[in-house]
């Protein structure tokens, strides 16, 4: 039996890493774009990268831009996939209010060229496009699900909203397979570490080691619906095996704040906080530490601190998913809790600023 092709946009990146390794174990020959550039950052992809499975090339990196429509033109002419995923986009909320121009020429005009690409090459390729929990904003009615309405609070939200109806249009216009999946918020080791929850698990490993004295934060009372990234690749692989293409939410269904998410950490690393103040003057001291991780820390040190720097322009305060369309007809559901989620977040970055100091 032929093997089949998928190509991936943004492969270096924490989806795009997971989602590679899983292809490959379903036998998949993979081929990922990257954007070329004086440094190249394959870091996630060292184990596939450097050990094709069975010696064969299995998994293919090549060079590209969502922003150069002749180069994604070409290659998909050359790779012929099968089904490709678009996970590449300028994907930092607070970056997009630094940068909207590039945010919006990336995630929104990127998006439009690579499917008009496809409509020129092979109007038969099944289109995965990654969309965003964010583009429903403050739309605060909660959980949110695929006919939840948009209310984007951001620009990355904003060129999302933008992705997500483009990719309907073509599916509509020319019978195209292009299926949107409006992924919440998803983490593991593997998360860029100005993330909010890897912030957080980085930032904490380095306070416990005795690196830094302090973690600074922004918004501790939004809410997110937090799942693991390998989960969510699984149900990306799922949407494009169904034989119509349509949208899903991929959401565990549940929400925590970021304060919660704080006192997860710190519990799993055996320290107990309590929270004093309010606004910005809002910290958390340790009121009881067991030291299972020798930290040099003692109690009643403050470990955490609020900073008006790390808040956003326009905020999101809640935001949960309904998956009870993919529980039905994906037969999906998360397989990875959040406090397993945590562990293997705190253990890496451990063992990362471990070695680091």
């Amino acid at each position: 039996m032929k093997k089949k092709i998928a190509l991936i946009t943004g492969v270096t990146g924490q989806d795009g890493s997971y989602l590679a390794e899983f292809l490959l174990s379903k036998k998949y020959i993979v081929h990922g774009i990257i954007r070329r550039s004086s440094s190249i950052n394959t870091s996630r992809l060292d184990a596939i990268y450097q050990k094709p499975i069975e010696g064969k090339k299995n998994f293919l990196i090549h060079y590209g831009d969502l922003n150069d429509q002749s180069s994604l033109t070409k290659l998909i002419y050359k790779i012929k996939p099968n089904e490709i995923y678009n996970l590449a986009a300028q994907s930092h909320v607070q970056v997009s209010f630094e940068n909207p121009v590039y945010t919006a020429e990336t995630n929104a005009i990127g998006t439009l060229k690579l499917l008009e690409a496809c409509k020129t090459v092979n109007k038969n390729i099944k289109i995965y496009q990654a969309s965003s929990s964010e583009m429903f904003g403050k739309n605060i009615k909660v959980p949110q699900k695929e006919s939840s309405f948009f209310y984007p609070s951001s620009p990355y939200a904003a060129s999302k909203v933008f992705a997500y109806w483009i990719s309907v249009n073509y599916r509509e216009s020319y019978n195209m397979f292009i299926a949107n999946g409006i992924l919440f918020n998803h983490e593991s080791p593997r998360r860029g570490v100005t993330f909010v929850t890897r912030k957080i698990t980085r930032g904490l490993a380095r306070v416990f080691l005795g690196i830094d004295k302090h973690l600074y934060v922004g918004n501790i009372y939004a809410k997110r619906d937090w799942g693991h990234a390998k989960d969510y690749v699984r149900m990306q692989w799922l949407i494009l095996q169904q034989n119509k293409p349509d949208d899903f939410v991929i959401a565990t269904g549940n929400s925590l704040s970021v304060k919660e998410f704080i006192e997860k950490v710190t519990l799993y690393l055996g320290i107990k906080i309590k929270w004093f103040g309010k606004g910005l003057n809002e910290h958390a001291k340790i009121i009881s530490i067991q030291n299972k991780f020798n930290s040099p820390l003692k109690k009643g040190a403050t470990i955490i601190k609020v900073n008006k720097k790390y808040f956003r322009p326009s905020e999101v305060p809640i935001l949960q998913g309904d998956n009870s369309k993919a529980k039905k007809i994906l037969k999906w559901k998360n397989k990875i809790t959040i406090n397993q989620m945590i562990k293997e977040m705190v253990d890496n970055d451990l063992r990362i600023e471990s070695l680091n100091s």
